[in-house]
């Protein structure tokens, strides 16, 4: 892949219930290949939203992505079209970004409440191509929470789990006691 692909992201993932949307910047190169959201093996979102919502992370995609949608959480990304070489926010080409209609789709979601923008790059994102468009007044939290992403290797599942927590307010299922998935486990030492 060079620098001139131009790559299309992923449509919109969300349904009438959507209290909760979770924007992610541009999927990542497993996530393109695999048509769906957060396909990367050791991307945590499945896990951590499977904790919060009350949901086995390992069921197929389908199932998964139902779920998500049942517990009242869409999905979607700030950037819908960019040229990117790779993975990772920091390569995506400045100038080359097209903003997803995301004030748009959260005017038609009247039961929004809130944002989830997952990372750093896609808070600021939101901040510069998604709110200034927002209608005054729109009453919704914003959350900057931190990425689930492998690359966010300086976060263990625990203390991402703990931060993500802060969606509890929207989400219909009550914690219970939550273990990390496999492949999720905190190394000795890390939290």
């Amino acid at each position: 892949m060079t620098n001139e692909t131009v790559l299309q992201g992923l449509p919109a993932q969300v349904n009438a219930r959507c209290r909760v949307l979770v924007l992610g910047s541009m999927p990542g190169m497993a996530s393109l290949q695999a048509a769906r959201y957060y396909a990367h093996p050791r991307n945590r979102f499945w896990p951590l939203m499977g904790a919060l919502c009350g949901f086995d992370p390992q069921l197929d995609p389908a199932q998964r992505l139902a779920r998500l949608q049942q517990a009242g959480v869409g999905l979607w990304d700030v950037i819908g079209r960019c040229r990117r070489r790779g993975s990772l926010d920091a390569a995506i080409v400045r100038g080359s970004e097209v903003a997803n209609a995301v004030p748009a789709l959260v005017r038609e979601l009247p039961r929004l409440q809130a944002i989830a923008c997952n990372g750093a790059a896609v808070a600021q994102a939101f901040e510069r191509r998604v709110a200034p468009a927002l209608p005054a007044g729109h009453g919704l939290t914003v959350l900057a929470l931190p990425s689930t992403s492998p690359a966010n290797a300086a976060w263990s599942f625990a203390r991402l789990l703990d931060e993500w927590r802060r969606l509890a307010p929207w989400l219909p299922v009550a914690e219970q006691s939550i273990s990390p998935a496999p492949g999720c486990r905190d190394r000795p030492g890390q939290r």
